[in-house]
C-alpha cells in the first residue's frame, strides 16, 4: 500500500470532521500539479505540485523519519512555510494510521514525523510583527483608495475595520450582509460562523459593490472557469499601496493583527475583541458563561471603526 492509497483514506475518513480550509489544505499539498493554469505560476502556465506529492507514491512501509528527513531537507530549500504546514498535516495523518490495524503493523512503534531528524530541519514559525501603527493610518489609507480595482480597495478596508481573516471577507455572499439588523455573517476556522456588527463605513463599502453573482466580492476574470468564484486575493495591489505608503512586509494576515493593536487606543474589551475576530474564548467565564448581544459588539466595534477613520485623516458619520 502506497501513501497515497492510505492518504485518501484518511481524507475521507476525517473530512466530515473537518472545515472547508482544513480539507483544502489536505488536497493541495498533496496534488500532483501540472495542470494548466494562467494565474500564480510565475510564468510556468501550469500548477506545481505540493510538497506532499513526492511522498504519495512511496509504500507506506518506507515512510520512516530518514525518509522524511530526506524529503524536508529538500522542500524546505524553496518552500520552507508550505513544508513546515504539510509536516504538521502528515504528523496527523501518521497519528490517524497508528490508531488503525490495516496501516499501524507496516508503521514504526513511534511516529516518524515526531522524529529529532525530522523536526530539526522543518522551518520553525515565527511570530509576525508586521502591523499598521497609529500614524501609519493615513498613509495607508490614502494609497488603498487610490487603488484602480475598486473591490480590491474595499476588500482591503474591510479587513482592516473588522479584523476577519483573508479568506473569510472574500467567502461573503450577500445572503451573509444583513441591512435590516446591521450584522456580517462570517464563516470561520472555529465556530463554523459568527456574526459580527455591519459599521457603518463597512457598510458603506459594501454598497459599493456590484451584484454579479452570489458573492460580495465576485470575480470580473473572463475566464469561464471563474464565472461564479470570488475574486483573488489581491497580494499584489496591497504591496502596490503599501509601496506608494512607504510602509514594507505588510501581508493582509497584518491588517487583522493591525485591527487587534488599534483596539488597544479606545480600551475595547478583550473578550469582545476575540468575539469579533473569531478567537477562540481563552477563559473559562468567556467559553461559558459571557454571551454578547449583537448590540452590545456594536457599540464597541462602532467606536473602534470611528476612531481608526478619524486618525486615518476622514470622517464617517458614526454614533459616539
Amino acid at each position: 500500500m502506497t501513501v497515497g492509497e492510505a492518504w485518501s483514506a484518511y481524507v475521507e475518513a476525517r473530512r466530515p470532521r473537518w472545515g472547508d480550509l482544513h480539507y483544502r489544505d489536505h488536497i493541495a499539498k498533496a496534488k500532483a500539479g501540472g495542470e494548466p493554469a494562467t494565474r500564480g505560476t510565475r510564468g510556468r502556465k501550469e500548477t506545481v505540485a505540493g510538497p506532499l506529492y513526492p511522498l504519495m507514491r512511496m509504500p507506506l512501509r518506507e515512510l520512516t523519519a530518514s525518509a522524511m528527513s530526506a524529503w524536508a531537507e529538500a522542500e524546505t530549500q524553496t518552500r520552507p512555510t508550505a513544508t513546515a504546514l504539510s509536516w504538521r498535516l502528515l504528523r496527523g495523518f501518521l497519528s490517524w494510521c497508528s490508531e488503525q490495524s490495516q496501516y499501524a503493523q507496516v508503521l514504526p512503534p513511534q511516529n516518524p514525523a515526531k522524529a529529532k531528524v525530522v523536526r530539526e530541519v522543518v522551518a520553525k514559525p515565527k511570530a509576525k510583527q508586521d502591523v499598521l501603527q497609529r500614524e501609519q493610518l493615513p498613509a495607508w489609507f490614502a494609497a488603498v483608495k487610490q487603488l484602480s480595482n475598486r473591490s480590491a480597495a474595499n476588500y482591503l478596508q474591510i479587513l482592516l475595520l473588522t479584523g476577519a481573516r483573508p479568506g473569510e471577507v472574500l467567502a461573503l455572499r450577500w445572503e451573509d450582509v444583513n441591512e435590516k439588523w446591521k450584522g456580517l455573517t462570517i464563516r470561520d476556522k472555529v465556530e463554523g460562523e459568527r456574526t459580527i456588527p455591519l459599521t457603518p463605513y463597512v457598510a458603506h463599502l459594501l454598497s459599493q459593490q456590484p451584484r454579479i453573482n452570489d458573492w460580495v466580492f465576485a470575480s470580473r476574470s473572463s475566464d469561464p472557469k471563474m464565472a461564479d468564484k470570488p475574486m483573488s486575493t489581491p497580494h499584489k495591489l496591497h504591496e502596490q499601496a503599501c509601496g506608494v505608503a512607504g510602509l514594507e512586509g505588510l501581508t493582509l494576515h497584518g491588517l487583522r493583527r493591525s485591527f487587534k493593536t488599534l483596539t488597544e487606543w479606545v480600551e475595547a474589551p478583550t473578550g469582545v475583541v476575540a468575539q469579533i475576530m473569531g478567537h477562540k474564548p481563552s477563559a473559562t467565564a468567556e467559553k461559558h458563561y459571557t454571551v454578547r448581544p449583537l448590540d452590545l459588539l456594536r457599540m464597541y466595534h462602532e467606536r473602534i471603526e470611528g476612531w481608526v477613520l478619524g486618525e486615518a485623516g476622514f470622517g464617517i458619520s458614526v454614533r459616539p
